[in-house]
């Protein structure tokens, strides 16, 4: 079976299409037939290789997918085949005590479909039945590979960890990829007030449509993030700040934080490493927060909000999975806005 991925960690120049075995689904298993996959930063730093984790090579990409249920494994349920699907990309193995309390995100053998298993760039996956919904009604396969890995992530990081509550203040750092229009929306959805700060005021300036309050531009010179964000909040800084850049945002994202604020990571797309001055964090009894996917629960509530049509996917560009190696480009595209999403015939 034919997908896009590597058969060697490294840069985008080890990308190619590979061939894997046809996966055959288990006990308790669905085999999917992907219609529509979608990539997200995970795929680059799957690509260029995370320490620790250890991969099957050659290997596919893509966690997010959507398509029809192809065939079913013992004690998978009663799911007919050509049922349209969409998959949660988080798998757990739904029997430790953290699973047991349907804390599915702590489990510890916690995988993400397309970083530790084989991902959707392909023609067929193999995930837990449990990890399958129904393709929301006049949904495109598409708008359903879009959705769930970054709408399962802004859900927990903005409801469950940083508790967002109606009419506090939160910034997103970053406007262009998928996780930040998710989060724009499901901040105005609880409550919030929003501003969008991106080193591009075009791309901050689109977040309007997705629901944001205001839009600002920052840069490391004469306009540094924390002097934009405390200026905007009047100098009393924000409740909330959503930061998946890193090592050049978190220490200002923290100066800008209002008193009890906090700061939620998800990612660090421009560096891990982070100084801070804990002089800020206990003077404001502020916090750091990290956030990782979704438990189930979690994952129903914000599909149902989406299938509702109170939070929708936003999509940059659609490409055919035979140019899939084009597709991953738009990662360095300054004007992408939204999730890269591959057809699959």
């Amino acid at each position: 079976m034919r997908g896009f991925g590597f058969e060697e960690h490294g840069g985008p120049d080890r990308l190619r299409f590979v061939d894997i075995p046809e996966p055959v689904p288990g006990p308790g298993e669905v085999r999917v037939r992907i219609r529509a996959a979608a990539f997200n930063h995970l795929d680059r730093f799957t690509l260029a290789g995370i320490p620790g984790v250890a991969v099957e090579r050659p290997h596919v990409l893509g966690s997010d997918g959507a398509g029809t249920v192809h065939a079913v494994g013992g004690g998978g349920g009663d799911l007919a085949s050509g049922t349209k699907v969409l998959i949660n990309p988080g798998i757990a193995d739904g029997t430790c005590d953290a699973c047991q309390r349907g804390q599915e995100s702590f489990c510890r053998n916690f995988r993400i479909l397309g970083e530790h298993t084989q991902g959707t760039a392909t023609s067929f996956v193999v995930v837990p039945a449990r990890n399958l919904r129904p393709l929301p009604e006049r949904w495109t396969f598409e708008q359903g590979a879009a959705a769930p890995l970054v709408f399962e992530t802004a859900w927990r990081a903005m409801k469950t960890i940083a508790a967002v509550r109606p009419g506090e203040r939160v910034g997103v750092v970053g406007a262009g990829g998928g996780v930040p229009t998710a989060v724009v929306q499901v901040a105005k959805l609880l409550g919030a007030r929003v501003v969008v700060a991106s080193r591009s005021l075009e791309k901050a300036e689109r977040c309007r449509a997705l629901g944001a309050d205001d839009a600002l531009a920052y840069d490391e010179a004469e306009n540094p993030l924390d002097r934009v964000l405390w200026k905007w909040s009047e100098k009393n800084g924000l409740d909330v700040i959503f930061d998946s850049v890193g090592r050049p945002t978190v220490p200002r994202s923290i100066r800008a934080l209002a008193r009890g604020g906090r700061v939620v990571v998800i990612g660090a797309t421009a560096g891990s490493g982070v100084e801070i001055d804990l002089r800020t964090l206990f003077w404001r009894q502020a916090s750091i927060r990290g956030s990782t996917m979704s438990d189930a629960r979690e994952f129903d509530e914000v599909l149902g909000h989406l299938a509702a049509g109170r939070l929708s996917p936003v999509i940059d560009s659609v490409h055919p999975l035979d140019r899939a190696d084009e597709a991953f480009r738009r990662f360095d595209a300054p004007d992408l806005f939204g999730k890269i999403v591959l057809a699959v015939p």
